[in-house]
């Protein structure tokens, strides 16, 4: 027997034309290339979106087309965020830190009909516009006479391109499971491979992210994750759902203009990488200043250490709510609320709990699995490959030919994870980076997280490489905030804080450690380096 309710489609369009019902005020505040600050509201948002899907739709594109944007965070890609999708058309949103070969493929592979493109990067396009032959069109996003001489061709500015479109335009009702947005992972090794959102997935993942973050409707929120980011971790979705206003700061992402945009706009709720925050919070310590307004902070993208946990915490009295998830996952598998169980504990025993990735949101399944694919107890002792599925979770990738997953919907995330009797579900290692010495595992992130609580240790990256009697044995690699520091010095300092065996064979000192297109450690790259290390020794 069926349920006797009305049936609903939805279309993420629907979700801005909420915000203009309910939220027509709230600003949507950006930080352009120029520097300037620009102020505009919901309701204008969803007018220029709805011009913009109806110039789309008169210039022929249609449902099922993939349209692309190489853009910053700003308010022209919120528009284009629901004008593209609205149509049916599928936002494709492109990686601009992506190698140039890289960028080709993405564009190619997902044939990409127009590009939506930043002045800034328009050489980045114009050095492979020989190799994206199929790319129609593209539409700076700019005003008109402000588009830089270029050797694109067929170049056309945005307020250009939608002054035509209709302020009056009806959303298409489109089925709930047409594509909806592409983003492709930034796969460290091989091709990315194209993740299809679609217009239910995104709208269930945006529902149950506004309880799963413990967003307030009087939230303001630093959208500092990037848009081409998995869909900037939901934002653009479910901050119009709620009302909140946007704050957006460009290109400028270091510790004074951030402050300053932060406490001008007084920003309560701000979500980035732990790279982004340990420079706005070296900024803060060398100026004497603390975060005041901000309440909130969500951090993802990699694993949160103790020394940030403690300074968000301790300097600046922010609740710090850590998620796990992926290009895979919408992203939000997990997040780890700050309870009023855990403010009764002792500091130190909540950061404990703080530390671990948290317990999977409501519609998410989780579970670990040995590796003959036998279930593994939740007793955060057991330690295996995490499974993960649910409506917001890949089946297949963009063009594949067969599932990304098993045959009872379970998709492998290559995380090696435990999950404890409560929940809470901790990532040791990704599987390919897990270090096994002497037939025992070492997890590279708990010894990068003991380095990093050193104070003159900025970042610390640790992987295993080849030895002629323990099979692999870890080499840390540091870069340091300018103080001597020695190897004896590292070793000194760990060794009350990981086992014996755990601690690195040999330390090494850099200036920077490679990081991929979303700010994540390129750990192959040093694996690849020094693979003989160990060996010819």
């Amino acid at each position: 027997m069926k349920g006797n309710m009305q049936s609903w489609g939805p279309n993420v369009a629907q979700i801005i034309e909420h915000a203009r019902v309910n939220s027509p005020n709230v600003e949507v505040v950006s930080r352009l290339v120029s520097g300037e600050i620009h102020r505009t509201n919901y309701s204008e948002v969803c007018i220029r979106a709805r011009k913009l899907g109806s110039a789309l739709l008169k210039k022929g594109y249609k449902e099922g087309d993939v349209l692309a944007s190489l853009a910053l965070n700003s308010y022209r890609h919120l528009e284009a965020y629901f004008g593209v999708s609205g149509i049916g058309a599928v936002m494709h949103t492109l990686n601009f830190r992506l190698h140039p070969e890289q960028l080709v493929y993405v564009i190619n592979h997902a044939e990409d009909k127009i590009i939506f493109v930043e002045v800034p990067f328009i050489p980045l396009l114009e050095a492979i516009k020989d190799n994206i032959s199929d790319v129609q069109e593209f539409v700076v996003l700019c005003d008109k006479g402000e588009i830089p001489e270029n050797s694109l061709n067929n170049v056309i500015s945005y307020e250009e391109f939608i002054e035509d479109g209709d302020e009056n335009f009806i959303w298409p009702k489109i089925d709930e499971d047409a594509a909806c947005g592409l983003c492709y992972t930034s796969g460290t090794t091989g091709n990315p491979k194209g993740v299809l959102y679609s217009h239910k997935s995104n709208t269930l993942h945006a529902l149950t992210a506004i309880s799963s973050l413990d967003v307030s409707s009087d939230d303001v929120i630093l959208m500092v994750v990037p848009m081409f980011h998995v869909n900037a971790w939901s934002i653009p979705f479910y901050a119009p759902l709620v009302g909140l206003k946007i704050v957006m700061p460009g290109m400028q992402m270091e510790g004074q203009p951030l402050y300053d945009l932060i406490d001008g706009e007084n920003v309560t709720f701000a979500f980035g990488v732990p790279t982004v925050w340990m420079g706005l919070l070296g900024y803060c310590k060398s100026e004497n200043l603390v975060l005041s307004s901000i309440k909130k902070t969500v951090i993802g993208g990699s694993a949160l250490s103790l020394s940030l946990l403690k300074d968000l915490h301790e300097t600046h009295d922010i609740d710090v709510i850590q998620g796990w998830g992926m290009t895979e996952t919408s992203p939000l598998g997990t997040t780890n609320l700050v309870t009023p169980e855990m403010r009764e504990m002792p500091k130190e025993e909540m950061y404990q709990l703080q530390l671990k990735q948290g317990r999977a949101c409501y519609g998410v399944e989780l579970k670990i699995v040995d590796d003959s694919g036998n279930d593994l107890p939740n007793d955060g002792e057991a330690q295996g490959h995490l499974l993960i599925r649910g409506p917001w979770v890949i089946k297949r990738y963009f063009k594949a030919e067969k599932d990304a997953t098993d045959k009872n919907g379970w998709f492998d995330t290559g995380d090696i994870s435990t999950i404890d009797q409560d929940g809470y579900m901790t990532i040791v290692d990704r599987a390919k980076d897990v270090i096994k010495t002497g037939g025992e595992w070492i997890s590279s992130i708990d010894l990068e997280n003991a380095a990093v609580s050193h104070p003159d240790v900025v970042e610390a990256c640790v992987v295993g490489l080849p030895h002629p009697k323990w099979d692999e044995r870890p080499l840390m690699v540091i870069v340091t905030n300018g103080n001597s520091l020695s190897k004896d010095d590292v070793i000194d300092f760990l060794t009350d804080k990981v086992a014996k065996w755990w601690l690195p064979d040999e330390v090494v000192f850099v200036d920077e450690l490679p990081h991929g297109a979303t700010g994540k450690l390129l750990k192959y790259e040093l694996r690849d380096k020094y693979e003989n290390l160990y060996m010819e020794n």
